[in-house]
């Protein structure tokens, strides 16, 4: 996202804390749901989200017109912040939805959190985004958005099979209804990193050749927590190709340390 966007998001991130702060479990249960309906449905009407997007058209106009597409279909809270996305500044008419998109993950992890099973929450999508990484063919099924977005959600449920909190697969299937032409294992993994930074940390994706014992995970914890001064969530993968070392990865940056990337150095600085 661009600045404005950001910002305009970083306002309504703060605005729903406030509005769902006091809610019922149900209440923020609703919101969640609500906002990644209508922000699947804008997803889909271009020419709708282009004029509830347009600075050029008066704020009120577009609260008003928000509210007219979707009062009686949502909650109370859930019109309040819809009246508050279609007021804000967007850069983009596509990070209105993303941002929409944004909220509702937040309004689910906020019942995560109140459960106190947000750690629970984090490891599950982790662990379903490996099982994407592992199985490329289950992946395209899920992620074709040609498909029937209902006959996925059906797939994704046979997958789950009640292996996860509620809350996982909420979120889950509002991945599946939201995909815009991006992978669902890049969603994934931004709802890994969402639910992380609810928990105030960072997420290291660190690929090793064989597993780690408990003793190296706290080593390698502690280091990372030194270098980005944040607590880090460290979500493990095994990669036997590496031969040995690790590859760490923190946001964008990428620390490459395995045997791997050491030999195929070896072997260009050889080959001059």
């Amino acid at each position: 996202m661009q600045p404005a966007s950001r910002a305009a998001l970083a306002a309504l991130r703060e605005r729903l804390e406030g509005q769902i702060g006091d809610a019922s479990v149900a209440e923020v249960e609703r919101v969640g749901e609500d906002l990644g309906a209508v922000a699947a449905v804008l997803g889909e009407q271009p020419v709708i989200r282009r004029h509830l997007a347009d600075s050029a058209v008066p704020e009120q106009i577009r609260r008003k017109m928000m509210e007219a597409l979707f009062d009686g279909k949502v909650s109370r809270i859930s019109l309040g912040m819809l009246g508050e996305v279609a007021g804000s500044r967007w850069s983009r008419e596509l990070d209105m939805v993303d941002g929409l998109e944004e909220l509702a993950w937040q309004a689910l992890l906020v019942l995560a959190e109140r459960d106190e099973i947000l750690d629970d929450v984090e490891d599950e999508l982790f662990r379903f985004g490996r099982i994407l990484a592992a199985q490329s063919r289950l992946a395209a099924l899920l992620g074709d958005e040609a498909a029937p977005a209902a006959g996925r959600v059906e797939l994704l449920d046979t997958v789950l099979a009640d292996r996860t909190r509620p809350v996982t697969r909420r979120l889950l299937e509002q991945a599946l209804r939201s995909l815009r032409r991006r992978p669902l294992e890049e969603i994934v993994e931004q709802l890994v990193e969402r639910a992380a930074a609810r928990r105030e940390r960072l997420v290291a994706h660190v690929t090793a050749a064989g597993p780690l014992s408990e003793q190296q995970e706290q080593r390698l914890i502690t280091v990372l927590d030194q270098i980005y001064r944040r607590p880090i969530s460290l979500k493990l993968d095994l990669d036997p190709e590496l031969l040995g070392g690790l590859v760490i990865r923190v946001g964008e940056e990428v620390i490459d340390g395995s045997v791997l990337t050491r030999l195929e150095q070896a072997r260009q600085w050889m080959s001059r």
